[in-house]
Formats: structure tokens, sequence, C-alpha cells
């Protein structure tokens, strides 16, 4: 099978993306096919008289995260690509290919702009739809459709940080609290509030990379997550930071411990389960997802998010929990691509 892995992307979450196409294109063309590896932002100049030539069949992409997220206006200065986030050539190359495995994360790539496109062209790829993107990136919207389905989650409320008001917010909220955007994902932009003062530079802090802010009730507990293949659930993780919280640092330089399957009661692991399914359905999702959760003292489950591309990094958890489940690497990218 011809198949692109579409990475990258104009997203702060760019260099996760890449890391984990890398991963991917690998591991697909170790099974047998022929891949490309294409940046959907930076696309291609040119293309050959054959664009069969393009596609690998040996030899390995490699890419890595740096400890910082990248700069996304130097990126946008060097490709010249303006306003338009899909590059040159990007559509027709997948027009070319069997299949498109998308190994992005964030902004287009997961809000449904993107899987709306393909669905113009005709382009068969991995993952959710257009429809469940866009309910699972928007947290907001997240949050309403997973409590309606009796998916325990915390109290929130969604902002305009250019006018919002602290009052309002602490009323709503209260202490201590978690500023997000309400349409990022990988932790950024995510900062954890003490105090009032601290709440008003978080609030700027987010609006740097969103427009609409969430702020939500901070649970202490335990982090957790789920991830659901093909309807059936994978063993929970948990997640052990070194040091602060699961932030973007901690997610990909390699500063926490994961233990898997995580070290709780097999009741709490059922009830994990459950509230998966119930939101995999609450938000229209397909293939494969992750749901994260804290579980507090009272051995209260509260699910945070979900995230329906999830990383394929060698420290991300999806690839955790399916091999926890006898699933290699490579096989659970076969499953992926079989089911896009």
């Amino acid at each position: 099978m011809k198949i692109i892995v579409l990475a990258g992307g104009y997203s702060p979450e760019r260099e996760v993306s890449l890391t984990s196409g890398s991963l991917i294109a690998n591991a697909l063309m170790e099974n047998g096919h022929r891949v490309l590896l294409l940046d959907v932002y930076e696309g291609m100049q040119t293309l050959p008289a054959d664009p069969d030539t393009l596609f690998r069949t040996e030899g390995r992409y490699t890419h890595s995260v740096s400890e910082t997220v990248p700069n996304l206006d130097a990126l946008r200065a060097r490709c010249g690509n303006g306003d338009a986030l899909i590059g040159k050539n990007v559509l027709t190359l997948c027009r070319h290919a069997d299949r498109v495995f998308l190994a992005l994360h964030g902004a287009m790539g997961e809000n449904g702009q993107l899987q709306a496109t393909l669905d113009s062209f005709g382009i068969r790829y991995t993952g959710s739809g257009y429809i469940g993107s866009l309910l699972a990136m928007d947290k907001d919207l997240a949050k309403r459709l997973l409590r309606d389905a009796g998916v325990n989650t915390p109290e929130w409320v969604l902002c305009d940080p250019r006018n919002a008001s602290e009052d309002d917010i602490l009323r709503a909220v209260g202490l201590p609290c978690v500023v997000k955007p309400c349409s990022c994902g990988s932790s950024v932009g995510v900062s954890m509030v003490d105090t009032r003062e601290a709440l008003v530079e978080a609030l700027r802090t987010a609006a740097a990379w969103d427009s609409a802010v969430l702020v939500e009730q901070r649970i202490v507990g335990r982090e957790l997550t789920v991830g659901i293949l093909d309807g059936v659930t994978l063993p929970p993780v948990e997640i052990i930071p070194d040091e602060g919280f699961y932030d973007y640092k901690n997610k990909y330089q390699g500063c926490t411990r994961e233990v898997c399957p995580a070290e709780i009661p097999d009741e709490i692991t059922q009830v994990a389960s459950e509230m998966t399914k119930r939101g995999f359905a609450a938000l229209r999702l397909a293939g494969y997802a992750r749901f994260d959760y804290l579980l507090d003292g009272d051995g209260q489950l509260w699910c945070l998010e979900a995230n329906t591309l999830p990383g394929m990094t060698p420290t991300s958890l999806l690839p955790q929990a399916a091999a926890a489940a006898g699933m290699s690497y490579n096989a659970l990218c076969e499953k992926i691509i079989s089911l896009g």
C-alpha cells in the first residue's frame, strides 16, 4: 500500500507531530508499505514526473522534540505560505496515495479542518472524521457533551481573556484552578493557578495561543490515561511527573515515569473503561483515541479531555498501553491504518 504520513503543520505541537510521524513512517515501511513522510504545512515545492518515486520502502526518518515550543512566526516567514495551512502539492500527493496516516497534533490537524478537506477530495485517512475532531478539540464543547453522557468532568467556565472578569471566574470555579487554551493540546499554554494574581498572568499566557480560554476547577489526584482502539479500551496508564504537572517539557523530555497497567483497583479500571467508551460515542469519534483522567483521593474519576490523534513518540502513552495489551508498535500502526 502507498501511504502518506502527514505530520508537522502550523501548530505549536508540530515538533511532537514530526517525531510521531517519523516513527509511524518507519514502522509502516517495516510492515512492507511504501511510505512518504510529508509536512502538511511545508508541502513540496516541486514534484518529480513520477510521484511514485517519492514513496520509500527502506531507510529511516528521524526527528526529536526540543524542550521549547516551536517558533511559528519564523516557520511562517521561512515557508512563505501566507494564510494557507496546507502546503504546495500536499493534496495532490495525498490523492496519489492509497491511504493517509494522520500524525498531526493540534490546530487544523485535530480540529476537523483537515479532515473536512480530505473528505472533500475523497481521500481516505486514519482516525476520527471532521465532526468528532471538532467536538473533541474544543474543550468547552467536549466537556458539555461528556457531562451530558454521564462522564464526570471538573467544573469550568469559558471566557474571552481580553475582557474576562477575575471575580466572575473565581465565583464560578474558585481556587485552585487550571487555565488552558480552549483548543490546544500537549499542555501548551496551560497554567496551574493558586492565587488571584497568578490567574491574571495565566489568562495572558493562554491568550497567546487561543482567543478562547477555559478555566477549570483543579482536581488534585493521580493522573491516568485510557486508550481506546476499535471499540476496545486498553490498560490504563498512570503518569507520574518528576516534578510539577504533566506539561510540555515533562511529556516529551523523559521527565515522567509511566506505570502501565496503572496500579489501581479493578473497579476503578472498569469505571475508566466505561467512561472512555461513553465519551468516545458522545464525541462521535472513530478508530482510536485517548482519554485523560484524574483520580482524586475519594476514588472519583474526573475526565479532563479526549485526544483524537494521540502522540506516537517514544514516550507516548497509547503505544505503551497497546504494548501492555500484547500489541507491538508496528502492529498498532498497522491496526490504525486498517481502520482508516
